[in-house]
């Protein structure tokens, strides 16, 4: 069986990216309940709101790549979404299990096997549906192992003013001149695209009380890039989230060590490597930096 990366330090952590989408299909309850069997701190998922009020878990706005059958999710009612049977991984439809999740059904499943929960907010909710989505969380006790995201920032100040501690993350792609003032006033974290990170930026962040994740790594080219840049010798770094999803690469965590050898290059600084599956977030707290290196 695959599994998610083992190091001796328990600090970095992986999240299933739509659950372990490399081997289920993403977004369905066979990809979350494969995050459960493994070794991941987290699994997440993408929410959206069901034209009926309702809530259901798929990532992009239509149906149609996953399903085949095309269908707007916020136009077309829950029980509508749910009859669809999706489309799996080899390209074949008929699988009964491969239907859109309930939310309360993802939340249950990261109960039973103790994964944190990180929940992207699709789009734009009324402030009324992302209380709904709260009261749902609450009901089943898992608040507390929730990590709310979302590129819209009124979701993300509407999650902050009805929960002060929620571990709440606002996403974007570039670095703005407001971002950090925005981020401070609403006491919210960042998750940005990892092209837009620097050292000095990473500084800022840092500096103003902001923990610091990235996304999304999709090219061996893009890996290539980001392996040693951006923050070497930085004495408090960056907690870095690395949304990995085409590719089976290798991550290793650039720490004090001396050189080592991985897969025939002398990479300074690495203690490695580490094989991750497809579709993983690796989480690193102060230790240097994530760095992406090879493919398998």
């Amino acid at each position: 069986m695959k599994d998610t990366l083992h190091l001796a330090d328990p600090k970095p952590r992986m999240v299933a990216h739509r659950g372990t989408s490399g081997l289920e299909l993403e977004n369905t309850n066979s990809a979350f309940v494969a995050a459960g069997n493994r070794s991941y701190f987290g699994i997440e998922t993408d929410v959206h709101r069901t034209a009926d009020g309702q809530f259901i878990l798929f990532h992009d706005d239509n149906t149609k790549r996953v399903a085949q059958d095309e269908m707007i999710i916020e136009k077309t009612c829950y029980e509508t979404l749910r009859a669809i049977r999706l489309v799996d991984k080899d390209g074949k439809k008929g699988r009964k299990d491969l239907i859109m999740p309930s939310l309360r059904e993802y939340i249950q499943i990261c109960k039973k096997y103790e994964k944190a929960s990180v929940l992207e907010l699709k789009n734009h909710f009324k402030p009324e549906d992302v209380y709904a989505i709260i009261d749902i969380i609450d009901q089943e006790g898992w608040l507390d192992h929730t990590i709310f995201i979302s590129f819209d920032l009124q979701n993300m100040i509407c999650i902050r003013e009805r929960l002060p501690e929620q571990k709440a993350q606002f996403l974007i792609s570039d670095y703005p001149d407001w971002l950090v003032d925005t981020l401070k006033l609403h006491r919210l974290d960042l998750d940005i695209k990892y092209t837009a990170l620097t050292k000095e930026r990473v500084e800022e962040l840092h500096a103003a009380g902001i923990e610091v994740n990235v996304w999304t790594v999709d090219t061996l080219e893009d890996a290539q890039r980001f392996q040693i840049a951006v923050i070497t010798g930085a004495e408090d770094v960056i907690e870095a989230l690395l949304l990995i999803t085409r590719l089976h690469i290798r991550a290793a965590v650039l720490v004090k060590d001396p050189a080592v050898e991985i897969h025939g290059q002398r990479v300074p600084g690495f203690r490695g490597p580490a094989e991750i599956d497809d579709r993983l977030a690796l989480t690193v707290h102060p230790a240097f930096l994530i760095a992406l290196l090879t493919t398998s």
